[in-house]
């Protein structure tokens, strides 16, 4: 199974700069895309339907802002919209497809690079979604098939994809000294990334590529693409019971439809 994750900001944007084409030639099973920034009426669905994928999208309240979606070319047995925060589902920011006792999110968290304001509402977010995620595993799993319901959760597997918004390490950000005090990596956000891989998580782009320069988000300012300054802030994240079906990861840098790029995760 092939994973990606693409922050596209704005789907129509990138589907007139190639997105179709770029899902003809890598042929992903599932996609999880964040800042679509429209209303389900203004996407041509069909265009996904003719390549073979279900779609399913939450949008942001807000026209042309924020929003979520997932394409898929197996059917879910599950959709669920939302995360049970008021601000942060009128936001549009996650949605949850689940495959038996897989559970796939994308996610698209807020940034906090307008202001205080932003920030505050950012931290409030990591709270809120750090706990979200942590009461889904702790659940008895009573939507799974007859041979383990009941089980407890550890059972469930998560893959949770999208924008995360912040760099975890100096290897995930072009110029980490003169960014330390960049919303995005801030002490206190990556800290939160810390916990978030101690928890059970598994950053499946560092478990197979070490090396640097792999970024995921650059400013559309003074040339940054070009000269690969840039930030990693998208992650495909999988809990602990998958590790073992990862087989290959990395980022799709060549293909241009956002200020974003996208990653991938291939799981056995």
């Amino acid at each position: 199974m092939k994973i990606v994750t693409y922050n596209v900001n704005g789907i129509r944007s990138a589907m007139s700069k190639g997105f179709i084409e770029f899902l003809k030639a890598e042929n992903p099973d599932v996609v999880c895309l964040q800042e679509i920034k429209a209303n389900i009426e203004d996407i041509d669905q069909e265009a996904f339907t003719a390549l073979g994928y279900y779609s399913f999208w939450y949008s942001a309240q807000k026209k042309g802002y924020s929003g979520v979606g997932i394409l898929s070319k197996l059917k879910p047995d599950e959709v669920l919209h939302g995360c049970g925060h008021d601000l942060f589902d009128f936001e549009g920011r996650i949605i949850q497809a689940r495959f038996g006792d897989i559970r796939i999110l994308s996610c698209y968290f807020p940034s906090g690079t307008t202001g205080d304001i932003r920030q505050e509402i950012k931290y409030q977010f990591l709270s809120h979604f750090f706990e979200y995620i942590e009461n889904e595993k702790s659940k008895n799993n009573d939507l799974l098939t007859n041979k383990i319901k009941n089980q407890k959760s550890q059972n469930q597997k998560f893959i949770v994809c999208g924008d995360y918004n912040i760099c975890h390490k100096e290897i995930d950000i072009h110029d980490p000294k003169g960014n330390k005090n960049c919303s995005g990596f801030l002490p206190q956000e990556r800290a939160w990334m810390d916990k978030w891989f101690e928890s059970g998580m598994v950053d499946t782009l560092r478990l197979l590529n070490t090396e640097p320069h792999l970024y995921t988000w650059w400013s559309f300012r003074t040339g940054a693409r070009a000269r690969n300054k840039g930030w990693r802030i998208d992650y495909i994240s999988v809990s602990e019971n998958l590790k073992s079906n990862i087989q290959a990861s990395g980022i799709y840098s060549n293909y241009v439809h956002s200020d974003h790029c996208g990653s991938y995760v291939i799981l056995e």
